[in-house]
C-alpha cells in the first residue's frame, strides 16, 4: 500500500505552474479541485488534466458539479443539467420516470466529465429540502427522505454507468438550517433520534452504494458540540458503525472560516486537516488557497502535515488511502469525439430535462 495522502488541494490557473507541480507531487497529497477558473474550453480541460495525471496517475481530480447553479463547465458542448429539485417536481408527476431521467442525467454529467479527464464530482446532495436553507434550495432533490433516496441512487447508476464514483452530501443533513456555512456556523438543535429519522436516513438506506460521503459544517447540539465533520461520534460511532457505510469520508471545504470553527476558536488550515483526520475522515479538502499569498497555507498545510506524522501527532491509515484510491475510475476515459457516437450517451442525453 502507498503512502496515505490526504490532502485535496486546489490550483489557481488554467495550466499548472511550478508551484503546482511541487505541491502535487508532494506524497500527502491525494488529488485536487477544479473550478469554473480553470477553465477555458474542453481543449484546455483535456490539456490540464493530462498534465495532472502525467504528473501522478494516481492523483483523483475532482470539481463540484451537480447541475442546476452548482456546475463548473457550462459551455463549448457541456450539457446544462437541470437543478436537482426538478428530478423531485418530476416524481411527482411519475415516479418511474424520475428514476430514469435522474440516471439518465448522472450518466451524462459523468460521462462529459471523464471525457474531459476528470475523475470525480462531488453530488448527489442528500439533503432534505426542508425550505429555509438558501445555500440548498434547488440543489435538493426532495423533501421526503425516502424520495432522495431513491432518486440518489437512480443518479448515481447513471453516474457509474459511465464510470465515476460519487459522494453524498452533507452528512448527516444541511437542509434543515438556514445559516450559509461558507460564512457562518449553523446549528441544529434537532435530537439525534429526530435527524436519524429523517435527514440521515437516505445515508442508511444508500450505505452500500455510496462511494463517498461529505459531511455538514452545522453542530448538532444535542448529538455533539463539534460540527459533523470534527465529531467521532457521527463519523465513526454513527455514520460507519450504526448505519454501516463503509466508503470514504471527504470533509467539506477547510478553508471556509466557519469550517474552522472548533469549540470556540478558529482553527489554522492544519489544525482543522488533523481534527478531521483525527475524527474519522480520510481525505481533507481546502479550497482557493493558491489565489492567496501564492498559496502559502498550502505548503503550511503540507509541512505541517508532514511534521504531525514524524511527531506522531497523526498516524497514515492504509484503508483511508485504499478509500480515496477506490474512488479513482477503473476505465480510460473516452475521448469526446468518440462520446458524442456513444449509443448509451445519446440516449440518455436524449432525456435530460
Amino acid at each position: 500500500m502507498s503512502q496515505h495522502a490526504p490532502l485535496l488541494i486546489d490550483i489557481a490557473g488554467t495550466t499548472l505552474t511550478d508551484d503546482d507541480r511541487r505541491r502535487l507531487a508532494h506524497p500527502l497529497v491525494g488529488g485536487l479541485i477544479l473550478f469554473a477558473r480553470n477553465w477555458v474550453d474542453r481543449a484546455q480541460l483535456g490539456a490540464l488534466t493530462g498534465q495532472i495525471k502525467r504528473l501522478r496517475p494516481d492523483l483523483l481530480i475532482c470539481v463540484d458539479h451537480e447541475g442546476g447553479r452548482v456546475q463548473r463547465f457550462r459551455t463549448d458542448g457541456f450539457t446544462h443539467l437541470p437543478p436537482m429539485r426538478v428530478l423531485g417536481q418530476l416524481w411527482m408527476q411519475d415516479a418511474l420516470r424520475a428514476q430514469d431521467t435522474a440516471s439518465a442525467c448522472g450518466h451524462v454529467l459523468a460521462a462529459e466529465l471523464r471525457a474531459c479527464g476528470v475523475d470525480f464530482s462531488f453530488t448527489p446532495v442528500l439533503d432534505l429540502d426542508w425550505g429555509p436553507s438558501s445555500v440548498i434550495g434547488d440543489r435538493a432533490l426532495h423533501a421526503d427522505a425516502r424520495v432522495v433516496s431513491v432518486l440518489a441512487k437512480s443518479l448515481t447508476h447513471g453516474m457509474l454507468q459511465a464510470g465515476m464514483a460519487h459522494c453524498g452530501k452533507h452528512f448527516p443533513g444541511h437542509g434543515f438550517v438556514a445559516a450559509d456555512s461558507h460564512t457562518d456556523l449553523p446549528r441544529d438543535a434537532r435530537s439525534l433520534k429526530a435527524i436519524l429519522q429523517d435527514d440521515a436516513a437516505p445515508y442508511g438506506w444508500l450505505s452500500c452504494t455510496l462511494s463517498a460521503v461529505m459531511p455538514a459544517h452545522v453542530v448538532y447540539t444535542k448529538v455533539d458540540r463539534r460540527p459533523a465533520g470534527y465529531s467521532a461520534r457521527w463519523l465513526q460511532a454513527i455514520l460507519r458503525g450504526r448505519l454501516g457505510f463503509g466508503g470514504a469520508i471527504v470533509t467539506d471545504d477547510l478553508s471556509m472560516a466557519a469550517a474552522r470553527q472548533l469549540e470556540g476558536r478558529t482553527l489554522t488550515p492544519t489544525e482543522a486537516v488533523l481534527a478531521a483526520l483525527g475524527a474519522g475522515c480520510d481525505l481533507a479538502l481546502l479550497c482557493n488557497q493558491s489565489l492567496h499569498w501564492q498559496g502559502g497555507a498550502i505548503d503550511d498545510t503540507i509541512e505541517g502535515l508532514a511534521k504531525a506524522q514524524i511527531t506522531g501527532q497523526w498516524q497514515p491509515s492504509e484503508a483511508s488511502e485504499a478509500r480515496r484510491q477506490a474512488l479513482l475510475p477503473r476505465q480510460p476515459s473516452p475521448d469526446w469525439d468518440s462520446l458524442m457516437r456513444d449509443a448509451d450517451y445519446l440516449r440518455a442525453l436524449a432525456r435530460v430535462p
